[in-house]
Parts: C-alpha cells; structure tokens; sequence
C-alpha cells in the first residue's frame, strides 16, 4: 500500500492542529470509557475548543455589516484635456493604461453583523489601493454627504441612532430628536429617508470619498478634491416596502449579489470621478467647501473621469480577508493630502485607532492590510507580532533611528513639499456659511415624483409617533428648505395616526405590530 492511499499515514489533505500535528480522531474526547468523564490532556479538543471561543474578534462600532471583494483600479491618466500631473504627483493616477490592486469593503452603518442588508442607513464604500508608494485607503459611504461637520458631535449622532441603551431596540424618536437638534444634518435626512437610503445592492450605487481632501503635484501646489464612484452597472434603489419584502426572503441579498456576480463573471466595475477647487476658502460660495453636509454643485465644478475599478475576485476567506481588512482616512500616499475638514481630522485618528483596539497592534501585518511594496519600520512588539520589519542588512540590534551602525534612514523628499500657511486664533466654534437647508431643498426639487412621495411617506410615518416639539422642529426645518417640503409634511403629520410606538428601525412599515402578531399568528403546542 503507497503511502498517498493509507489513510493512517499524513498526506496532503490531512488534517492537523495548529502545531503541525496529524488528528487522529476528529469525532471524540479522550474519555474514562466511552460514556466520560473526560480527561484534561485532550490536546486536540482544547485547541480547538479555545480557538472556537476566540474566533470571533470585536464588532465594528460602526460598519460592523459588511461584504468585500478583490480587484483593480485602472488610471487614465489624464483630468479633462490635462495630464493628471498638472495637479497630483501620486503615481497611483500617473501613466494611462496603469493598473493598481485595489480590495474593497461595502457595508452597512448602525446594525450589527448579522443584520439585515436592506434596513435604511447608510452604506460604506472603502477602497484600499496597494499602490507602488504603499497603501492608500479611499474611506466613504455611498451617499455623498454626511450628518454632522463636526468630528466632535460622532459619537452622539451614533449614540442616537443605534439601539436604545434600555431596551436594544433602535429608536426613530432618538434619531429624529438628535437631527432635529442639529439642523445641519436635514440635508442627510432628505436623501437616508428617500429611497437612496436604501439601495437594491452593492453593486448598483454610488460612492463617494464624502470629506474633502487634496492633490498635491511636483511643485507644491495643492488643490482641493472630492472623489465620486459611478457604478457603470446603473444605479437602482429600493421603496419601503420593496425592501421589506426582500427581507422576508433573503436578509443577505447584497452579499449574495455581489458574490453571485464575480462568481459568475459578471464583474461590477465603477468610474472614479473627481471635482476640483482651487484651495482657500472660495468666499463667492454660499457654503464653505470643507462642510462635508454639502455637495459641490458640478455645474460649477464638473465632474471628471480620471480612472476605472473592476472587482473580479471573491475573499478566499471572509474573516481573513473582509472581517479583518481595515481601512482610515489617515492612510495616504505622496501626492494626497489633507485638508482642515473637522470631519476628515476626526476621522483620521479614530479610524487607525479602532482598528488597533479591533484586531491588534500588528494589524498591518495581516496579508490583506499590508502593502504589497517593502516595509522597514522601527515598530516591535505588541500582541501578534509576525516579524520584524528589517530592510535587507539592517543591523538587527538598531531598533531607532538616527544612527551611525547600520540602522534604518530618512527617505529623500524628491519633489517639492507642500506648505500650506495656517494661522488664527485657537477657538470652539463652528464654520460660517452654514446654509443647513438650502441644498436639502434643491435636492428636493431634484427628486422624481415617486421619490418625493417616498420621501414623505417615510418622514410622516416615522415623525407621526415622535414628541410634538421633534416635529415641529422637523417641519420648520422642512419649510426653511422648499415650501412644499413643509408643507406636506406638516400636513401629512396633522393627519396621520399618532399612537405607534417608535421602537422600531428607520422607515419600518408597522414594525411596532410585529411583537403581537407573533402571538396572535403562531400555533399553540403541547410540551415534550
């Protein structure tokens, strides 16, 4: 008998422990007689026990509900009649024709990991870019403005919108309380409530990088950037009760499309659009260009195609490589930069920091969080250690930098720096040009009927159960935006029914029924 054929002996596909060992007997503990007790030497079993018991790493705060996908982001090179050059020096947009790997990870914002992909939320749109000078993390959602401007309101607004401390049901009356308080948000609320707040699936909607950032070229001069993905699939968006009737038959839809889709060939691909503004503070706009509440109109700033993403590889692994990739907006290579968006610097600390706190100190260790391109770092330690970063006959004993014994050296600044002047006084305020509803009523305007309609419908059924000073909040707030706006919701609110609970998710369709009607509907049975 060969060896590849005798089953007692290790072959390819046997199975063994984490120290190399072949496992015997995958079915049964070690026991005194084969009734028990069982014995504390079962090696096997409490490897693979312990394991079991630690395999699940802490949720995301937020985003915890996500999908993910390999592919490659392709340069044109060009912005307009213009190299690209004229304005960044990122050698990830240099050179047509010019291919990046790129994973990318869409998810849901407030709910847990488990829950249902068609809830009204938000939807995360992150890109990692493993570029040639390392990686570059595009983080954004899919609608293209956010709630607040103010990194120090983020934990409020989520506190508010996730599950109610008491009970762990999400509340519309804790959602409508803290919008209503903070009119800047009204804008987010006219799009999250209309039916772009729930899209078909990952594949069918838009990204957007959301924050304002830079490009900065050879020379040191900057400019002021937002980024936009089109799905080259179309966009398509779910009604209320469209979405609850997927629900019901499949609560992974958007995974499973997404899936489906590279499984079958059928690779989803994205345009990468940029706008661009000269840096300052542009005083002829009605707004400030760093309120990430607000769009840049593309009349006056048009939207140009500078490249092209093709997702069309699954994770081999979904913890690997989707439960355990990591993104932060801090995450830039030469030729990007920052700019002083409250939201963006905010944002650029807590992401890092989630993620250290989440999968560890050595997370950039991990195959799909490291660059593919050299590292060498002074960083050691901490808890998962995979090696040392040493570069190619760095003296092992130089864990510092500057030295005169071998250690790690500065890189040289081959092209100019950015310098950008910053002065003013140190203060707590908010931004001027505030304009909270100016833009919420133009996309108002913007939508179709159905989605107007939609719009409302959503709004009056929520509001209808909310304190009366929340609505009347809302309604002013909706007539400051276009006067039909107001208008139908006020009356919409005056006619509607008012003794539903609020406990329920954003836009449920008589969620608050749901408890009775599993007493009412199911069968009564005798116990066994």
């Amino acid at each position: 008998m060969t060896k590849q054929n005798d089953p007692h002996l290790e072959n390819d596909d046997t199975l063994t422990n984490r120290q190399g060992h072949p496992v015997t007997n995958n079915q049964n503990l070690r026991t005194v007689g084969n009734r028990g007790p069982a014995t504390l030497e079962n090696y096997d079993f409490l490897e693979k026990i312990s394991h079991f018991d630690r395999e699940r790493i802490p949720e995301r705060v937020v985003h915890a509900r996500g999908a993910g996908a390999h592919g490659y982001f392709e340069t044109y090179g060009v912005v307009g009649n213009d190299p690209i050059s004229k304005y960044t020096r990122a050698k990830v947009f240099q050179n047509k024709g010019k291919q990046t790997p790129v994973f990318v990870r869409f998810s849901t914002v407030i709910h847990g990991g488990h829950s249902p992909e068609t809830l009204r939320d938000p939807r995360g749109f992150a890109v990692k870019f493993y570029t040639e000078d390392g990686n570059w993390d595009l983080v954004g959602n899919n609608l293209k403005i956010f709630f607040i401007r103010d990194a120090m309101k983020f934990p409020d607004m989520i506190h508010a919108f996730k599950p109610d401390p008491i009970t762990n049901i999400q509340d519309v009356e804790r959602f409508f309380d803290f919008c209503a308080s903070s009119p800047e948000s009204f804008h987010m609320v006219t799009f999250v409530y209309s039916p772009w707040g729930i899209p078909a699936n990952y594949r069918m909607m838009q990204g957007s990088g959301v924050n304002t950032y830079k490009w900065v070229n050879n020379e040191g001069k900057a400019v002021l950037v937002k980024y936009h993905w089109e799905p080259l699939q179309g966009i398509k968006n779910l009604t209320q009760k469209e979405a609850e009737e997927i629900q019901m038959k499949n609560f992974n839809h958007a995974t499973q499309d997404l899936y489906d889709a590279i499984e079958n060939g059928d690779y989803p691909e994205w345009e990468l659009n940029v706008q661009i503004m000269e840096d300052g503070p542009n005083p002829e706009l009605d707004f400030d260009p760093l309120d990430d509440t607000k769009l840049w109109p593309n009349d006056k700033f048009p939207w140009y195609p500078v490249g092209k993403m093709v997702l069309n590889k699954n994770p081999e692994d979904y913890f690997a490589e989707v439960e355990q990739a990591t993104f932060g907006t801090g995450v830039l290579v030469d030729g990007l930069d920052f700019s002083d968006d409250k939201m963006l610097q905010g944002r650029t600390f807590s992401y890092s920091d989630t993620q250290r706190h989440r999968v560890g100190a050595n997370y950039l260790q991990l195959p799909i969080n490291a660059p593919k391109k050299r590292v060498a770092t002074n960083q050691n330690g901490g808890q998962m250690l995979y090696k040392r970063d040493l570069a190619p006959g760095q003296n092992p004993h130089i864990n510092y930098e500057p030295s005169m014994l071998n250690g790690l050296k500065e890189a040289s600044q081959t092209a100019k720096e950015y310098t950008p002047l910053v002065e003013g006084h140190l203060v707590r305020e908010s931004i001027d040009r505030q304009s909270n509803t100016k833009q919420a009523g133009e996309t108002y305007r913007n939508f179709e009927q159905w989605e107007r309609d939609e719009l409302l419908e959503n709004l009056i059924r929520d509001l209808s159960s909310c304190n009366i000073t929340i609505q009347e909040a809302m309604i002013a707030l909706a007539e400051e935006a276009d006067e039909e706006y107001g208008r139908l919701l006020k009356e919409g609110l005056q006619k509607a029914q008012k003794d539903s609970s609020t406990a329920r998710p954003l836009g449920n369709i008589d969620g608050d029924d749901a408890p009775n009607d599993a007493v009412k509907k199911s069968h009564d049975a005798e116990p066994y």
